[in-house]
């Protein structure tokens, strides 16, 4: 079967439903009750469920919704307030740990950046993890105050260890002995062997402080910029529709808070040769989200853009990624197009030589090391 109901094509379906939500979440509490349970599946699927019993709960519409998915939607609150008190109290033992160093800026990233500085899609967010970034001079010296204080790096190989302290942006993941929150210390925005190459040192030079707290965060611009970037480099981009809906929320406050928003945006996204992020950005949330975008500004970013034809492939594929499928009516072709975009992101992370000798690698971990070790195994004790 490769039709929804009403004749509507699932993916067109989800789309619509999603968009609906996520513009105008009020319409939710009139949908009929075969709409209201999709649209509650998907929501949960793209981690948008807490951030809609938010805007219902501001609204004063969640009571209006059916019990059932009240009760839903109550719960996604709960747990998204949970875990945003648990990112803000390993804030706190992050803070402690590194407060006889006051030397060292150390900058909140994504989620926690959110919350600290109140930003509206901070509320009702699923928090996974705390993300954390400093100078790669203070690297070190922060790594061994957390390590003094608790936190141990998950154990990993050692190619593994060395693709995360010689290659990417970041020390290996580390997390507290007596709690399960992951914190992920990044000394750039992106791998050291990536086709872009922002300088942290301009973003740390325009960090903003944040009032009340040990930590920074990145300036406004800079902020939308690393949701932009995270965005477009993080894998395939498989359901990662809330990260979209963040850069249109962060879009909405800061060029209403901002009149020189726009302005600042671009000539950073120039600075830190983030541009090519910034125009798949835009234009995503423009053509999937209605984010309001002024003229000038999509000409200016459209001469920032690919070549045609790479333009023409990528509007074929970022859709099918972002948003989440149908429950009911998977589909190969989604799938199939969220592998090239997998392949893309490893292409655009790593040199292509370097990018076949770690894809060889991961295969053989893989795919063929647990079949020579099973093997060994039986050879060293045969069934009696």
């Amino acid at each position: 079967m490769n039709r929804a109901i009403n004749g509507e094509k699932p993916a067109a379906q989800v789309r619509r439903l999603l968009r609906t939500t996520i513009s105008n979440p009020a319409d939710v509490a009139k949908m009929a009750p075969g709409n209201l349970d999709l649209v509650l599946r998907l929501a949960r699927r793209a981690g948008l469920l807490g951030r809609l019993a938010a805007r219902l709960k501001n609204a004063n519409k969640l009571e209006s919704v059916p019990k059932l998915a009240t009760d839903q939607l109550e719960s996604a609150l709960v747990n998204a307030n949970a875990r945003a008190r648990l990112a803000l109290w390993e804030m706190n033992r992050i803070a402690r740990a590194t407060a006889d160093d006051k030397s060292i800026n150390i900058l909140a990233l994504k989620g926690c950046a959110y919350l600290q500085l109140n930003l509206p899609n901070a509320e009702g967010r699923n928090f996974a993890d705390v993300d954390l970034m400093v100078a790669e001079s203070d690297l070190m010296a922060v790594e061994v105050h957390l390590q003094s204080h608790g936190w141990r790096s998950k154990k990993l190989s050692a190619y593994d260890q060395h693709y995360y302290r010689v290659w990417s942006h970041e020390v290996p993941p580390m997390v507290h002995a007596e709690r399960e929150v992951e914190v992920d210390l990044h000394h750039n925005i992106l791998p050291r062997t990536a086709r872009l190459k922002p300088q942290s040192p301009l973003l740390l030079e325009a960090a903003q402080s944040i009032p009340g707290s040990r930590f920074k965060a990145l300036c406004n611009a800079d902020i939308v910029l690393h949701a932009m970037t995270h965005l477009m480099f993080n894998g395939d981009l498989a359901d990662s529709l809330r990260d979209l809906v963040d850069i249109h929320d962060l879009i909405g406050y800061s060029s209403d808070q901002d009149p020189e928003f726009w302005d600042k945006l671009l000539t950073r996204a120039d600075q830190l040769d983030l541009d090519r992020p910034t125009f798949y950005a835009l234009r995503y949330a423009d053509q999937l989200l209605g984010t309001p975008i002024p003229a000038s500004v999509q000409q200016i970013i459209a001469g920032r853009g690919p070549p045609a034809v790479i333009i023409w492939l990528m509007d074929r594929l970022v859709p099918s990624a972002l948003f989440p499928q149908h429950p009911d009516f998977p589909s190969r072709m989604a799938d199939f197009k969220r592998f090239l975009l997998y392949m893309r992101s490893h292409w655009i992370s790593m040199p292509p030589l370097q990018l076949a000798r770690h894809l060889a690698y991961k295969f053989y971990i893989r795919h063929i090391e647990p079949h020579r070790w099973f093997k060994l195994d039986k050879k060293l004790n045969p069934s009696p």
